[in-house]
Order: C-alpha cells, then structure tokens, then sequence
C-alpha cells in the first residue's frame, strides 16, 4: 500500500525535508530599547552564562596518568593535592596546610566533596572554563580524586608550579616579566 522506506532514510532526512517544516523564529535577548533603561550593573557584559566559557579545560577529567606522581599523591591522600589546588585558587589568602586540613577533617564527615566543588567553581570562573562534562557539584561527588587530578593539571598547565606555593610563583612570575632579553654577541661586524 504504501512504499517502502527503510529506517536509514527516515532518520537521515533532514528536518528541512519535511514540508510542514518552518525554521524556528529568532528572538533577540538584547533589544536597545532595553539596554538603555537598564542599570549598568545589569549590562549584558556582566551576565555570562557556562555555555559561553571560551576556554576548554587543557586536559580531560580522566586523564589522571597524564601525571602519575600526582595521581598517586591524589589517591593516597587528596588533602595534598586540594591545598596546593587552594592555596593557588585563593591567590595566597589560604595556606596550602590550612585548606588540606579542613579538607581532611571535613573528609572524615563525608563533606570534603561540597568543599572541593566550591574551588572548582571558583577556578572555573577566574580562568573562564566550562562545567563540564557535568556540574562541579557531581564532578566532585562522582570523581573526587579524578576532580583534584585535573584541576592540579590544569593549574600546571596555565604555569603554576605547584610544589612552590602561591608567593613564590607570584614572584616568579614577576623576575619573569622584568627578566631583560639575552642577546646573543656570536654575530660581528
């Protein structure tokens, strides 16, 4: 009766195809009418959403052996490695000791996760990353030590060394930018 179509083509048409399809009306978030009588603390430069995160994380979540002497610190004992994460995230307002202890104490509550999450967020929005693959809440609930482990790297990676500490990569960082060029005196005239 009626012809024969196999499943290939019923899903790989496009929805174009179809001849009751009409694209989706586009709806402006931003009208200048809008933005003009709105306070400047609310302009759209300020409100950002996660899926406008231009940066992606430099290694992913289940990448722990991309450094095994971190990923066996982790597992061993991740107090060690969350305060060296927060000691960085704080920008030096929190010692490594003291971040890893309320860690380990927390941890022995079962709440070292909600903990670990909260820098998570914080990291994510200094270096504009996106949550993902999930919320940081269920990336730290689901995969602590696998959280911990790509949060060191990426830190490593944006050019902490992480055994130093916040001051002293601060100060790194500054002999870096005064540092004066090398020229090198092979060439004569």
């Amino acid at each position: 009766m009626y012809p024969a179509i196999s499943e290939h083509e019923i899903y790989s048409a496009p929805a174009s195809a179809h001849p009751s399809y009409a694209p989706p009306a586009v709806i402006p978030i931003y009208s200048p009418a809008v933005t003009a009588n709105t306070p400047s603390y609310f302009s759209s430069t300020t409100i950002r959403s996660a899926s406008t995160a231009t940066r992606r994380w430099s290694t992913g979540l289940c990448r722990c052996l991309n450094d095994p002497a971190n990923c066996l610190v982790t597992c061993c004992c991740p107090c060690v490695t969350f305060g060296l994460i927060a000691e960085i995230v704080d920008k030096g307002e929190s010692s490594c000791v003291y971040s890893g202890a309320m860690y380990g104490l927390l941890a022995l509550t079962g709440f070292a996760c909600l903990y670990s999450c909260f820098y998570r967020s914080n990291m994510r929005a200094q270096y504009d990353l996106p949550e993902a693959p999930c919320m940081d809440c269920f990336v730290h609930f689901c995969c602590e030590t696998c959280a911990l482990c790509q949060e060191y790297r990426e830190l490593h990676n944006h050019g902490f060394d992480m055994g130093i500490g916040w001051e002293a990569n601060v100060e790194r960082q500054r002999r870096r930018a005064t540092a004066p060029p090398l020229v090198e005196t092979s060439m004569r005239r």
